[in-house]
């Protein structure tokens, strides 16, 4: 029997719970998993389910994926909760699982909602019978699945990772909601304008349950006025919420406005204006890796090789908010954020790479010099390739004067270090290069 083959649609059922897809084409934000030729789409249609983890924050649709996969496939559908759920009650649902198999040769589809609560026995339990496929194991978790579910159980599952809802996805399910009749608020005259659900989908930060369970409160707690229309405003939403409206818009002048503080204040080492622009961030429902994409430029951009672990740190933000999500991921932002906040400026990066771009479209830039090519292949020898280069390693300081540009160049200079940080000690060997080699030869002796 398909446990999720009958659902109550009754209005005692939680607006969330009634919305709960029943196809692919009400399944949003995920469509690179849902989308036809997409393997977990592929699977489902072709009725050869393997065993999986579905992981991804928390209202972005993996019970509703689940679901999903319980009216499309042709298994038994078996779903319990990690948090209730012990092992006499898996080996029971894996007995059953098996004698179907082998009496009917019918696949068991046993679901597991929040599967990282299981401990370490709880798991066990089920690596053989997923291993003999007694079973077809569909777990979800919202932490990490590679540091909560054991090695052996993850090495039989595939891991399918679903995306955080847009503020678009968002809006498009509450869109639905109040316009279906049958399981949503479609029989109600309510009136909600474009600014109320803005806030409402951003305010929800991805959580497509938030936002029906607010929704559904907001409703059925407004009383309709003499025409008998609901009408719904930002207060109401606040309040439904427990969230005040943000002065913060992530499409308009605001959010370039403040990102710009952000990254000035970062410039210009002041770490309290830039915990003060991070955190306004992070409270108006920023993406987060928005966020660390804009640390890692300005850790080339502003600190570069003055202090080049500022970039190791950016990218570890950016790494950490993968892995742990929001709100933890505050943390490692923060530490990144107050890193290059404190860390000595240089703009020689930026002003290198661009000054050579600036060169190479106004120049022709030239054939590559005999000396420098290439020659790791037959032949290269009888064009003369590499001749007359000289190995840097040969001499001493492992440095000598060679031409490494093509001749028609002359002496260019795109890097200037300025003296921050490490790079005074890059502009002290850069100097010291450019003696002459009885100079170096005295200075080194």
């Amino acid at each position: 029997m398909n446990l999720f083959a009958s659902v109550d649609h009754s209005d005692q059922k939680p607006l969330a719970f009634r919305m709960r897809p029943e196809c692919f084409d009400e399944l949003y934000g995920q469509h690179h998993l849902t989308s036809e030729g997409k393997l977990l789409r592929r699977m489902i249609d072709s009725n050869r389910l393997q065993s999986m983890i579905l992981y991804g924050p928390p209202g972005s649709g993996k019970t509703s994926l689940a679901r999903v996969i319980a009216e499309n496939t042709d298994s038994e559908f078996k779903k319990v909760n990690a948090v209730t759920s012990g092992v006499k009650q898996l080996r029971k649902i894996i007995a059953a699982g098996k004698d179907n198999l082998q009496m009917h040769q019918q696949n068991t589809i046993l679901f597991i909602d929040e599967i990282h609560r299981f401990n370490k026995a709880q798991q066990d339990a089920l690596l053989p019978s997923v291993e003999e496929g007694y079973i077809i194991l569909v777990g979800a978790t919202t932490e990490n699945p590679y540091f909560e579910v054991n090695s052996p159980l993850l090495s039989r599952a595939r891991v399918f990772k679903l995306h955080e809802l847009s503020s678009e996805d968002i809006k498009k399910i509450v869109l639905q909601a109040l316009n279906d009749e049958q399981r949503g608020l479609g029989d109600k005259d309510v009136k909600i304008g474009e600014e109320e659900l803005k806030f409402l989908a951003e305010a929800s930060r991805g959580d497509a349950r938030t936002a029906l369970n607010s929704l559904e409160i907001a409703v059925l707690s407004t009383k309709p006025d003499d025409s008998g229309a609901i009408k719904i405003d930002i207060e109401i939403l606040e309040e439904c919420l427990q969230e005040k409206r943000k002065q913060y818009d992530k499409s308009g002048d605001k959010h370039y406005d403040i990102v710009s503080a952000f990254i000035k204040s970062i410039r210009g080492s002041d770490p309290d204006a830039a915990m003060f622009w991070l955190a306004r961030m992070i409270e108006a429902g920023e993406d987060p890796m928005f966020i660390a994409r804009r640390i890692i430029v300005h850790a080339a951009e502003d600190i570069g090789l003055a202090d080049p672990r500022a970039l190791n740190i950016a990218i570890s933000a950016a790494r950490a908010v993968e892995y742990v999500g929001m709100p933890e991921a505050r943390l490692p932002l923060a530490e990144a954020v107050l890193y290059l906040t404190t860390a000595p400026k240089s703009n020689s990066t930026i002003k290198a790479v661009d000054n050579a771009l600036e060169y190479i479209r106004k120049n022709d830039p030239g054939p590559v010099p005999d000396h420098l090519r290439d020659t790791h292949y037959s032949g290269a020898d009888d064009l003369g390739h590499g001749e007359g280069y000289k190995y840097p390693h040969n001499y001493p300081d492992n440095f000598v004067e060679q031409n490494y540009l093509p001749d028609m160049q002359g002496e260019l200079e795109f890097y200037n270090p300025d003296g921050q940080g490490r790079e005074k000690k890059i502009k002290k060997y850069l100097n010291y290069l450019s003696e002459d080699e009885g100079e170096r030869n005295s200075d080194s002796g």
